[in-house]
């Protein structure tokens, strides 16, 4: 099957640093991969350049099996929702839509038709003529969304396009805009820093950094087990422990753990540590535990030990990652309880 999207081989320098570093990466069609990780990681510049707005140093980049690396923005069979929705203060909602198709000397009564259609795609046909001052900061999204899908584009880039909602809107509108790309089918590319907004909303997530896809996966996996120590310790929280049974670290061998799989225990049982600070997070609380100098969070539901309190410690799943990278032997045997307590016993004795 001819992929969505092709980026292969894509670099970009700015300024003498190397912003994107052969970067390659297939989008099925109707697929929305996002494109997460820290500020300066090259995910921006990525999107610009298959947006047409920065044309790579090196690279290719195809949609639908055409190389459109050397046309402009315009020429491009894509269309772009940005941050800052970019709606013409002084038009309505539908002359905002409206005008892409205007530049492009679309017959007037074909506009009307189209317009009609998207607003009421994502539910905007009540206003119509409004300005975009008249509407909520969910609905001017939207209106932009409309403005990017009037033009009916084969590929739909989405450049950090909640980041201006307030944390309860922005859930409601993510989940709109899933919605209406999967109803569409329309192969997209979300750029974001926000890892809970990538993980709700994508097929797959690709997450960069220093230039480079260090892992792309469906974000089940992605938890489940990072590929490498940088995706381990960005995505979600994590412990660090030299090892399960927290005693001396192999040369460049450390175990990743989720503080769900740090379970506590009564004192006396496990490996022995002390409670440091408790976190509430409302439906569970965040517990920091001191085990043999480690300090390690937990994720406690129901009854939460006080500060100062003697537990147990008990270390039910750990991924080993040898050189920064996942020991995928680790995948199939990352349950350690019995394991961990055995060893425990043993450092303890």
């Amino acid at each position: 099957m001819t992929p969505g999207l092709r980026l292969a081989g894509l670099t970009k320098i700015l300024g003498g640093r190397t912003i994107v570093d052969d970067l390659s990466l297939d989008l099925e069609p109707g697929e929305l991969v996002s494109l997460l990780g820290p500020s300066g990681c090259g995910k921006t510049t990525t999107l610009r350049m298959i947006a047409g707005f920065l044309t790579p140093d090196d690279g290719s980049i195809e949609v639908q099996g055409s190389d459109v690396t050397a046309l402009g923005p315009e020429k491009r069979p894509s269309a772009m929702v940005f941050q800052n929705y970019a709606l013409w203060p002084h038009m309505t909602v539908a002359k905002n839509v409206a005008y892409p198709l205007k530049v492009a000397r679309v017959p007037r009564r074909e506009i009307a038709e189209r317009v009609a259609e998207v607003l009421e795609l994502v539910g905007l046909s009540h206003h119509a003529n409004s300005r975009p001052a008249q509407i909520s900061g969910g609905e001017q999204q939207r209106a932009s969304l409309a403005r990017a899908l009037v033009q009916r584009p084969k590929l739909l880039l989405l450049d950090e396009p909640l980041s201006n909602l307030d944390a309860k809107l922005r859930v409601r509108v993510r989940e709109e805009i899933r919605d209406i790309q999967q109803r569409l089918g329309i192969t997209t590319v979300l750029v974001t820093h926000d890892q809970e907004e990538a993980m709700a909303v994508s097929d797959r997530v690709a997450v960069m950094n220093g230039g480079r896809i260090e892992q792309v996966s469906e974000p089940s996996e992605l938890y489940r087990a990072p590929a490498t120590d940088f995706v381990a310790g960005f995505i979600g929280s994590s412990n660090r422990v030299a090892t399960p049974e927290l005693g001396v670290a192999e040369e460049g061998v450390h175990w990743m753990v989720r503080p769900e799989h740090v379970a506590l225990l009564d004192a006396g049982e496990g490996i022995p540590g002390r409670v440091t600070r408790v976190l509430p997070h409302g439906h569970f609380a965040e517990v920091a535990v001191v085990a043999r100098d480690t300090e390690l969070r937990a994720y406690v539901n129901g009854a939460v030990p006080a500060v100062g309190a003697e537990v147990g410690v008990r270390i039910e799943r750990a991924l080993r990652y040898e050189n920064g990278v996942l020991d995928k032997a680790s995948l199939e045997d990352a349950s350690l309880e019995s394991a961990s307590l055995e060893s425990a016993e043993r450092v303890a004795a």
